[in-house]
């Protein structure tokens, strides 16, 4: 059995915009992101992306757009993420699926194909819909947030990804 900690891309890995982050020049890594995927991964986490990509239903961008960010996230931090699971759907544009957060077919997915334990295991994301789909298949949540916030819906905040690995070890 594997322990993970599972990864929301924008707003977590890199910085969020009002618009859609598709090309590498405009994927901005917040200071702190290659440390924390570094502790993490050093304490023996998986480290595995689950991000909703709905400008691909909207004819914004690619699937290779998707595939160059994460190649560059990877160069940039030391080639620590396991794998990365992305929706490419919108119900508005194509099609609902279980697979977009707050929906949990891809943590289920990746869960099963690297047999990785729920209760050893995180989703850090900073939106309601990753908590939801966190606690969804029984993992602890973080929710990355300027303020911070405790609520039902996480079992913990931090201001960036940083802080929160830091929860995850355990030496908040």
């Amino acid at each position: 059995m594997s322990k993970c900690v599972f990864l929301d891309r924008d707003g977590v890995l890199n910085e969020d915009r009002t618009d859609y982050v598709y090309r590498v020049e405009d994927f901005i890594i917040p200071d702190g992101v290659p440390e924390a995927l570094r502790l993490l991964k050093d304490a023996g986490y998986l480290l595995i992306v689950i991000t909703n990509q709905a400008g691909i239903a909207k004819g914004l961008y690619t699937r290779d757009d998707v595939m160059a960010c994460y190649n560059y996230l990877q160069e940039q931090c030391g080639q620590v993420i396991d794998d990365i699971y992305y929706c490419p759907h919108h119900p508005k544009y194509d099609t609902e699926s279980l697979t977009r957060k707050p929906g949990s077919l891809l943590l289920e997915k990746a869960m099963a194909k690297y047999n990785i334990t729920p209760d050893e295991s995180w989703m850090i994301g900073d939106a309601l819909r990753d908590m939801q789909a966190g606690k969804r298949v029984g993992v602890r949540t973080v929710r990355i947030a300027d303020e911070p916030e405790l609520s039902a819906e996480c079992d913990g905040s931090a201001p960036n990804l940083l802080e929160a690995s830091r929860i995850v070890l355990g030496y908040a």
